[in-house]
């Protein structure tokens, strides 16, 4: 007995041993396992997190934000997008935002055509105000270091409404200076090391603006609304935050697996005096283009404001904003030196977008015109041709068809190469809207095509004839209708 109890005993002993050195071993793998996570997570923390995720520091990301150097003002930047005719649509906007807010409005260069987009409000499909800001500074940088940056505000005229302060305007490199607290002017430089160094800083900078970290203290306020969510109105009381006429279907909502619900709101109200984004010093945008649809505006709605006679007032002034006189002296130049006669404007888009499906519709008001200035008897008709097509693609069109008969017509175009298109570029390069140093030395020549073919289809004493739809069609009826001819 005393045999078997003792092997008993020692038979639970050796379990109870072997339960102990595989519990302590359990443990002593679970705390190694657990410090080889933690270590392998500030690892990858370490690099591959982006900085601009890590705490923000205002003084080091916006080292100008609280100093004298920015004179007090606060700013409204927003984010353009599309062709030159939405882009100036876009900026008058803008201008009236600022003055309603009280803001310096930051104004941006012109973008190359479709650089950014921005989709369609109407499908409810369109890109965040984060990623378009991002999308609009990242390419101005590349027109920066490229050398083919200009003002949006030396092409078109802002006297009219800068000379009374109707609106307070920044040139955006003078902004970004200041904010990133970098010399744009070592962006395009020809150092590599030095563009290397403040692309980095800009790119960074950049993020920060376009709110990839959110609101930055009292420094920026990056707005999330967008045509998905508001419509921004201004001395609407009854009308503030109530639902908007336009909202997104039942087969929209199911098909796209949406849930927006569009408001319409006093923009005065949600971000003016007394509110979080008032204490910014940067309010960011997204886009602020807008466009009638279905009984109601795409994003911005405010057309009168009797109320305030200063906001009145500039409503009526942006309504119509001329381009500089550069560009409007060249025109009336090419109609009195190279076509010499009344002459008919003829705009017609024919590659881009919707309208390239269209030709014969586009060409229909154009044969029209020309019928009834035929029987006027008056020959050759002289026709200045602004157009997507090129001239060697003309054969087999309607184009070519008028080319071909000289005794009947005269076309006149205006080419990139040409003596005034050159001799205008160089002098708008050559001056600054704001008076300010240029920066980065020569610029290259950019492209004024498009201006001048407006400046000149606004002299066209023998009438103009439009494409359906086409914004360019519409500012150059804005011109017209402004009789800028006199000018």
């Amino acid at each position: 007995m005393e045999a078997f109890k003792f092997n008993r005993t020692n038979n639970n002993s050796s379990r109870w041993k072997r339960r102990s050195i595989s519990s302590h071993r359990s443990t002593l793998l679970l705390t190694i396992s657990l410090f080889a996570f933690i270590l392998l997570f500030f690892f990858f923390s370490y690099n591959h997190f982006s900085p601009s995720l890590l705490p923000i520091s205002t003084n080091s990301q916006f080292p100008h934000c609280s100093t004298s150097q920015t004179l007090g003002d606060k700013y409204l930047w927003y984010a353009p997008h599309s062709g030159f005719s939405n882009q100036l649509f876009e900026f008058k906007n803008a201008l009236l935002l600022a003055a309603v807010l009280n803001r310096t409005l930051i104004v941006p260069p012109i973008l190359d055509h479709h650089a950014v987009v921005l989709g369609s409000c109407p499908k409810f499909r369109v890109s965040s105000p984060n990623e378009l800001r991002f999308s609009v500074w990242n390419h101005v940088m590349e027109l920066i270091r490229n050398r083919r940056y200009i003002s949006i505000a030396d092409i078109i005229d802002l006297s009219s409404v800068v000379s009374v302060s109707a609106v307070r305007v920044i040139d955006f490199r003078v902004f970004a200076s200041i904010w990133c607290g970098v010399n744009i002017d070592f962006a395009c430089s020809q150092d590599p090391n030095a563009q290397s160094s403040s692309s980095e800083s800009l790119r960074k900078c950049g993020s920060l603006l376009s709110g990839y970290n959110g609101n930055v203290n009292d420094c920026l306020y990056a707005l999330d609304e967008d045509c998905r969510t508001t419509v921004w109105t201004y001395q609407k009381d009854r009308e503030d935050n109530s639902l908007d006429l336009f909202q997104p279907d039942e087969q929209l909502k199911k098909k796209k697996k949406i849930s927006f619900v569009r408001r319409r709101r006093d923009i005065y109200k949600a971000l003016g005096p007394g509110t979080k984004s008032e204490l910014a010093s940067v309010l960011a945008f997204g886009s602020v283009f807008t466009a009638p649809y279905k009984g109601s505006e795409s994003y911005i709605d405010i057309r009168e404001a009797p109320r305030d006679q200063k906001i009145q007032s500039l409503i009526e002034k942006i309504n119509f904003l001329p381009f500089v006189p550069e560009i409007m002296r060249a025109g009336k130049e090419f109609g009195v030196d190279k076509i010499k006669a009344p002459f008919l404007c003829a705009q017609l888009r024919l590659l881009d977008g919707q309208f390239k499906n269209h030709w014969k519709t586009t060409f229909f008001g154009l044969k029209q015109k020309l019928e009834a200035l035929k029987q006027k008897g008056s020959f050759p008709i002289h026709i200045f041709v602004m157009t997507d097509l090129p001239r060697g693609n003309w054969s087999g069109t309607y184009l070519g068809d008028l080319d071909k008969d000289s005794d009947s017509f005269k076309l006149f175009i205006l080419r990139e190469e040409d003596e005034l298109v050159i001799k205008t570029a160089k002098k708008l390069v050559s001056k600054s809207f704001d008076g300010a140093e240029k920066h980065c030395g020569s610029q290259l020549l950019p492209d004024i095509v498009l201006y001048l073919e407006e400046a000149v289809c606004s002299y066209a004493s023998l009438g103009f004839v439009g494409t359906s739809g086409s914004t360019i069609a519409e500012n150059i009826e804005l011109i017209r209708k402004h009789g800028m001819s006199e000018v």
